[in-house]
């Protein structure tokens, strides 16, 4: 089930950040986008437990999704996909005409993923990961058109 982040999640997130990422959101910091106007962060649950989660922020027209994570031992089974699906119509009521994010270069699952829901590339971060340091692909995706009144 896909629903909002709650305060409840903070823990497992953080503990997914910690097992996914080289340099981790701490708790403090999730926790904080609880409060912050311009987040959304959505989990999927099972039995309470979260199996992954989508973090994101909208200024005007545009929304970055900050971080993506999926625990190992429910990967392969569509719930990134269904994270970001479910964000979308979100994001758009939220006034954000398109979705940024970086993602390693050399993670191809999450490439080959964020392109067949329509990302494409528009730039390269030169060294922007730590630990590894690596580049990073700038991929984008236009979720809505803003109407121009004459």
């Amino acid at each position: 089930m896909v629903i909002p982040m709650h305060i409840q999640h903070v823990p497992q997130i953080a503990a997914l950040e910690e097992a996914t990422f080289s340099l981790p959101w701490d708790e403090a910091s999730i926790r904080a986008e609880l409060e912050n106007p311009l987040a959304l962060w959505l989990v999927c649950t099972e039995n309470e437990t979260v199996l992954g989660y989508v973090g994101s922020q909208t200024v005007f027209e545009d929304a970055d999704i900050l971080n993506v994570a999926v625990r190992p031992e429910a990967r392969r089974r569509g719930i990134a996909a269904a994270l970001l699906r479910e964000l979308e119509p979100m994001l758009t009521a939220r006034g954000a005409e398109r979705i940024t994010l970086e993602v390693r270069a050399s993670n191809a699952p999450a490439i080959a993923l964020y392109r067949k829901l329509g990302y494409v590339q528009v730039g390269l971060r030169k060294n922007y990961y730590e630990k590894p340091r690596e580049d990073a692909l700038i991929l984008q995706k236009q979720i809505a058109v803003r109407k121009v009144i004459e």
